[in-house]
């Protein structure tokens, strides 16, 4: 059979930019694979992501015993640590974290920022210009072994080595005990994660005790000790343990902690007793164990001695608590697909938060667990606290949160939004990386890019117009798009992160909703995200054990995204340069012969022709016949019976499929794309048809393969198209829109007028808070 060769007519060409020109090579290594970027597979971790057959890891367990001095915000301590070596390998002396230390007067690490002179400076920048000489941080009294005898050790700042006897051997374990004490620090002013708050209008602290004990730092297959110092920003790396923990504070305090009371009968009343009962069957409405009445009587009052609260928890990594007799406290109990038994949601706070946590709180609880359990694992704890403590700090089964009403007991929406979410977040990282226990003091994006992921992910299906501010992929747009100098890869270590919130919490988190809803789709994604939890639940993962992981369980390939996503500092730019718009020649006299024409005739349209008319011109060979040859009537695109039966023959040579594709009318376009950012990215077009529809197409990222810098790619449609636009759902955090589209929209920029006169009072607030105003406010 006769083969037909198309010939197609351009119609319309539209040249866009001129392309920079590409110095180097075009087909550069966005395509390659990680492998060598990541560790070798061992027994210890495989090649797919998971723990190999001889993974191991340490455990410590310890018997605490502390009193909270509520006159001199002071907390004196004793421990006994068991430390259990599960590697294969003897240890000669032993790395204990004394986080608190970062506090010292003399720790370096108020000298590592830079500051400045500014034109007007309060009296605590100006004081902080020179650090502190408040007496903060832990003070070791004892460190001894088993039988009594003292241990040698020397502290290194925030890291205090102990020098063992003799080895510790593979498979062996010991006991030794740490005293201490230390002045707890106003939050306010230390920038500290816990700490204690005063109220002046009623005399009272309340306490959040984090960082408080000596306790173990981390040995493990992949990095040895974890000895790094901490400076306040790069968090914890713990080992996982079992606690038995007894807190003395005076007899009016409420205390909330990591794991479940042992003692309910010698600090609980009867009638808090029989609360705490009907809030274990209540799964609707929480019930408030210590009443806000019982609240406001307590902070005027004063303790008359002093109460033990016992508290036990088993395979956490860490412990926090906290104490006042300011709390309110309520329960509710939380059905967990998965779970025979119920864990219980609970939240402490004082009588400053009750507008918004008494309704809110307790239910964002039992709403995380929920959502974070589908998603990973059944929430495996007991318990899971919200206090709140004007601040926002995790812990196993406890978290410190903000949220606090105005005077008058209304609120800003945004407060209430902001509460909610600081909640959802901090709750949540009891799976990250409470749970799957990432090292946060290098890589501070594994345990809070993937809470920010899946605190989106619960805040939209808490409501649907939840005011979410991160996870969307247009909302790290304007950040990727900064200049170079002001950005630094995911991959980098915490203490060197630049724009550290939209760094490792906003961009990691965004890289997963991408992956998500763009590239690997929601099914896929969350078979993979689950499998990773499931896998490293209660071990040490690193970020080659998600990488792996994520591909392992899905079978498609990342590695292009992950090495543009988290390696580099590129940013999404795709720009359409050029589009040519064709129709096939159909070959058909009667069709193509009056195109040509008009084609023809505007090709030769010139202004004057108009003008002559205009005037009434009679030309020269219009006056004199003998001038008019042949030509002057000859019509070239005549449709003549000699063209007719040219194009019947034509037509008769060809297969059915191939008259079928000349008579259809079809239009063809074709598209030049730029890779102006240089993170490759799918290509996801809208076309907006001449009769308003539109359609979307979608062209995987590996059409970038061969060239990273510039893709041509041709469709055929069947409508003709008034508008081209790539990205239009902002999947894939384009951080120029401009050149998304053709042709080209011009969008208009707004001013204010203003009526003249008077400026406000600064600092005169702003925010709208339509509830006050509601109950008569101004």
């Amino acid at each position: 059979m006769k083969r037909l060769l198309f010939v197609v007519t351009a119609v319309v060409f539209i040249s866009g930019q001129s392309l920079a020109q590409v110095i180097n090579s075009n087909h550069g290594k966005r395509f390659e694979q990680l492998e060598r970027m990541l560790r070798d597979p061992s027994v210890y971790r495989t090649a797919s992501g998971a723990p190999g057959h001889e993974y191991w890891q340490q455990k410590a367990d310890y018997v605490i015993e502390a009193e909270l001095d509520d006159t001199n915000q002071r907390l004196t301590g004793s421990e006994k640590i068991t430390y259990y070596n599960n590697s294969p390998d003897p240890l000669e002396y032993l790395w204990i974290s004394l986080d608190e230390n970062v506090r010292q007067p003399d720790n370096p690490v108020y000298k590592w920022e830079e500051s400045a002179i500014r034109n007007r400076m309060s009296y605590d920048q100006i004081k902080a210009l020179n650090g502190h000489d408040n007496d903060w941080g832990f003070h070791i009294t004892e460190v001894k072994d088993a039988k009594g005898g003292n241990m040698t050790y020397t502290i290194n700042e925030t890291m205090m080595r102990i020098d063992l006897p003799s080895p510790l051997k593979a498979g062996d374990k010991m006991t030794f005990g740490i005293k201490w004490w230390y002045n707890t620090t106003p939050r306010d002013e230390s920038g500290a994660r816990g700490g204690y708050e005063y109220f002046p209008e009623d005399g009272n602290y309340m306490y959040t005790i984090t960082g408080w004990y000596p306790r173990m730092a981390v040995y493990s297959d992949f990095q040895g000790w974890n000895n790094k110092q901490f400076t306040g920003r790069g968090e914890f790396a713990l080992t996982f343990g079992d606690f038995d923990v007894k807190m003395t504070v005076p007899n009016d305090h409420v205390v909330g902690s990591t794991g479940v009371l042992q003692n309910p009968n010698t600090v609980l009343t009867a009638e808090q007793r029989k609360r705490w009962e009907q809030a274990k069957k209540s799964e609707v409405e929480p019930v408030e164990i210590v009443t806000l009445a019982e609240a406001k009587a307590a902070e005027k009052g004063k303790p008359t001695g002093k109460k033990t609260w016992n508290f036990k928890a088993e395979n956490v990594r860490d412990f926090a608590w906290t104490s006042s007799r300011k709390f309110v406290w309520d329960a509710m109990a939380v059905t967990i697909e998965g779970r025979s038994d119920k864990p219980m949601a609970m939240s402490y706070y004082a009588k400053e938060a009750y507008g918004i946590y008494a309704p809110y709180s307790t239910k964002a609880v039992a709403h995380t667990l929920k959502t974070y359990s589908k998603y990973t694992i059944p929430y495996p704890y007991p318990v899971a606290i919200s206090v709140e403590a004007s601040n926002g700090m995790e812990y196993p089964m406890i978290c410190f949160n903000y949220g606090r009403t105005l005077p008058d007991g209304t609120y800003p929406e945004s407060t209430k939004w902001g509460a909610i979410g600081v909640i959802i977040h901090e709750v949540g990282h009891n799976f990250f990386p409470m749970i799957v226990n990432s090292d946060e003091r290098q890589w501070t994006w594994m345990d809070e890019g993937l809470n920010t992921f899946m605190q989106y992910l619960t805040e939209q299906e808490f409501d649907e117009n939840y005011p979410s501010r991160r996870g969307p992929a247009h909302k790290i747009a304007p950040y990727m798009g900064l200049p170079k100098d002001q950005l630094e890869p995911i991959m980098t270590n915490s203490e060197n992160i630049i724009g550290f919130g939209n760094n490792a919490y906003a961009k990691a988190a965004t890289g997963l909703n991408i992956l998500r809803e763009t590239i690997m789709g929601r099914e896929l994604f969350d078979f993979a995200f689950k499998e990773y939890a499931q896998r490293w639940a209660f071990k040490h993962p690193t970020p080659d054990d998600l990488f792996r992981t994520l591909e392992d369980a899905s079978a498609v390939d990342l590695d292009w995204f992950i090495r543009g996503w988290y390696f580099t500092i590129d940013n999404t730019d795709i720009a359409i340069d050029d589009v040519q718009w064709y129709k096939l020649d159909t070959k058909n006299p009667a069709v193509e012969y009056p195109r040509m024409k008009a084609e023809a005739a505007e090709a030769d349209y010139d202004i004057r022709k108009d003008k002559n008319k205009e005037e009434g011109m009679i030309y020269y060979a219009e006056k004199d016949k003998g001038l008019q040859d042949f030509y002057y009537s000859y019509d070239e695109f005549k449709v003549t019976e000699e063209a007719k039966n040219a194009y019947q023959r034509f037509s008769a040579s060809l297969s059915d499929q191939e008259r079928a594709m000349l008579g259809s009318n079809k239009n063809f376009y074709q598209i030049d794309f730029s890779n102006q950012g240089g993170l490759v990215m799918p290509i996801i077009i809208e076309w907006t048809y001449a009769d308003g529809t539109t359609e979307i197409e979608r062209i995987p990222a590996y059409i970038w393969r061969k060239n990273e810098d510039k893709v041509t790619k041709a469709f055929m449609k069947d409508k003709e198209v008034v508008q081209i636009r790539i990205d239009p759902k902002r999947e894939t955090a384009d951080t120029n829109e401009d050149n998304n589209y053709f042709p080209r929209v011009n969008k208009p920029s707004r001013f204010e007028m203003f009526r003249g006169g008077g400026a406000g009072a600064r600092g005169q607030a702003t925010g709208s808070n339509p509830m006050q105003k509601a109950n008569g406010g101004n």
